[in-house]
């Protein structure tokens, strides 16, 4: 009887362990996708110039296609362009997602656009 419920125990224990296992697992792989997303979002960002990315500020169209750039089907991904300071912006992506488990998860990315380049950031920015 004794070693039934030491068995037992260690039954339950393993599949607890397994579960929180598999969910760490799931968000690690959400987190990557949604990585990957940001990134190209970022590198799709950094090609346009000055008054592109004024126009898209303007637009305040803030979602990011997420289709392309191998997210889950859960995650959605926004785009925030603010002033940071004359001649430059400040780019925030945020990522997010629901794990298996339910809960909300999300990831950011922020990055500086300046008029003139990186010059215009490395220089002026304190």
């Amino acid at each position: 009887m004794m070693a039934a419920g030491v068995l037992a125990l260690g039954i339950a224990s393993s599949l607890i362990v397994l579960q929180r296992g598999l969910q760490a697992l799931d968000t690690a792989r959400n987190l990557t996708n949604a990585t990957q997303v940001m990134q190209s979002e970022m590198e799709r960002l950094r090609l346009l110039n000055w008054e592109q990315v004024e126009q898209l500020e303007q637009s305040h169209d803030a979602t990011v296609a997420t289709d392309n750039g191998g997210g889950g089907p859960g995650l959605t991904c926004t785009r925030e362009i603010t002033d940071y300071k004359t001649d430059m912006k400040q780019i925030v992506l945020t990522a997010t997602w629901r794990g298996v488990d339910g809960r909300s998860h999300s990831a950011r990315m922020v990055t500086r656009y300046g008029k003139n380049g990186l010059n215009d950031y490395f220089y002026t920015v304190h």
